[in-house]
């Protein structure tokens, strides 16, 4: 290849620099005692680019689709690294090149770029028997689970007529029903949206579709047995802007935090629509429940916008150390008449990547693991500025007691998304092992790092010892062994 990628903070460093390895790594070496109650398989997906981009810089979500498998049994561990072959990357290797311009923008590819623009990077899991590599842009892709092969789109048999599937979809422990949505479900600025459960076997077992107030990122969701939660961030879709050569998503200050509230088995007419305040982004969903005839929608919230690569109309981006950020509860009552909901937080320090213990989706739960930072710890001058997405904390959150106990591991490390595994099927809530990739920034190595949930603070009960860098990742999920 004979086009360098370009040493911008988005293809370069420990964290960002693209790692473009697929690999088979068997018998990872390991620092201390993997627990052997671990067995089963992690997956995760990291967008890594295969060919530096056709426009001489682009941003870190449009890279293509790579899945690493960590795969555990008897106290041991080996890795898997393969892309996603989507039409998309196979379009690109036959003619040796990028073909894709801005993210989520078809009017500036190459001519000779696939139709179907998904890179399938934003998480993954397993359902049934295949693996499903998911970007919300489109249907997803299924792979072997073991052999990480790509099978092709995947749309449950013809089932999904959506042009979108959400990169979020939630596994309900009660019934094992697979719940998911789409936004711009009928094309690119479409304001359609749509709501489908699907069984273990594969049955659609309901859909609902509806209209949005106007076409926006829908990135997570939030469900109970009986509600799903669909947050809309201000981050708003204008075909006329993309055929102009810009972005997808532009932020708009003045847009409330909005909140679809869907009854599971209900209809149209039974959406209900909530606003919060302005100016704000909603992360990712940590868990919902119901209780006394209300909702509670916890996940954190930053007060502004977040993604600086997606300004608002005038080019403003706000500098980060000003964007406040913390978990926060969203209760939505469906008798009141109000529309309005205000959210109240729950801790007071900045944190996003939340994961709960699986089993609890949907029910009332004390435990939630995530990412956070604090500013107040050492960093590393010689590091260079801290990158997008840097977190220093590993943290188990009690909701309940308002406790945090969090491991930091350096001056010089950033986690990634961490996933919790119970410490044995009948587990109490929350009693298990936190597994999360930890960057090392000063060596460009990586490992994966195992810890009690019951003792963050007192670091790693194993680390595997990867023999390449891990690029960033954006998600992943715990499929125990059968």
């Amino acid at each position: 290849m004979s086009i360098l990628f370009p040493e911008t903070p988005e293809f370069s460093g420990a964290l960002y620099r693209p790692s473009r390895v697929e690999a088979d790594v068997m018998d990872l070496e390991i620092e201390g005692s993997l627990p052997a109650a671990i067995r089963g398989a992690f997956y995760q997906v990291s967008p890594d680019p295969q060919y530096p981009p056709l426009l001489g810089q682009d941003i870190f979500f449009n890279g293509d689709g790579m899945i690493s498998a960590f795969f555990f049994a008897d106290g041991k561990a080996s890795l898997r690294r393969r892309y996603v072959q989507t039409a998309r990357l196979l379009a690109q290797r036959r003619e040796g090149r990028s073909l894709n311009g801005i993210y989520r923008n078809t009017y500036t590819n190459d001519p000779l770029a696939a139709a179907n623009n998904t890179t399938a990077n934003t998480a993954v899991l397993k359902y049934g028997d295949v693996l499903l590599a998911l970007k919300e842009d489109a249907l997803p892709y299924a792979m072997d689970p073991q052999t990480l092969e790509t099978l092709g789109v995947y749309d449950w048999n013809g089932q999904i007529k959506s042009a979108t599937f959400t990169a979020h979809p939630k596994i309900d422990p009660l019934t094992g029903n697979l719940l998911a949505f789409s936004y711009e479900a009928k094309g690119d600025a479409t304001p359609d949206m749509a709501y489908f459960e699907i069984s273990p076997d594969g049955k659609l077992l309901h859909e609902i579709w509806f209209e949005a107030p106007y076409a926006a990122m829908v990135h997570d969701c939030a469900v109970t047995p009986n509600y799903i939660v669909l947050p809309f961030i201000p981050l708003t879709v204008d075909v006329e802007r993309m055929k102009r050569g810009g972005q997808h998503f532009q932020w708009q200050p003045d847009l409330p935090q909005l909140f679809a509230v869907l009854p599971r088995r209900g209809s149209t007419s039974d959406v209900r629509w909530f606003k919060g305040p302005a100016d704000g982004f909603q992360g990712h969903t940590l868990n919902a429940f119901e209780e006394n005839g209300l909702i509670h929608v916890d996940m954190p919230v930053t007060g502004g916008n977040v993604f600086y690569f997606f300004p608002q109309e005038d080019g403003f981006v706000p500098s980060p150390e000003t964007l406040s950020s913390s978990l926060h509860r969203w209760t939505f009552d469906l008798n009141a008449t109000s529309d309005r909901v205000e959210p109240r937080p729950l801790n007071h320090y900045p944190c996003e990547f939340p994961r709960v213990d699986d089993r609890y989706i949907g029910q009332p739960y004390e435990h939630g693991f995530m990412l956070a930072f604090d500013p107040t710890r050492p960093y590393r001058a010689e590091n260079g500025p801290m990158p997008f997405q840097f977190f220093n904390l590993l943290t188990h959150f009690n909701l309940k007691t308002g406790v945090s106990d969090s491991w930091f591991a350096g001056d010089s490390e950033c986690f990634q998304e961490p996933i919790f595994v119970p410490r044995s099927a009948d587990a109490p809530e929350g009693d298990g092992y936190v597994i999360a990739l930890l960057n090392h920034i000063a060596d460009y190595s990586s490992e994966l790092v195992v810890l009690d949930s019951r003792d963050m603070a007192a670091g790693p009960v194993a680390r595997i010892k990867i023999p390449l860098r891990m690029r960033m990742s954006l998600h992943g999920s715990w499929s125990p062994a059968e």
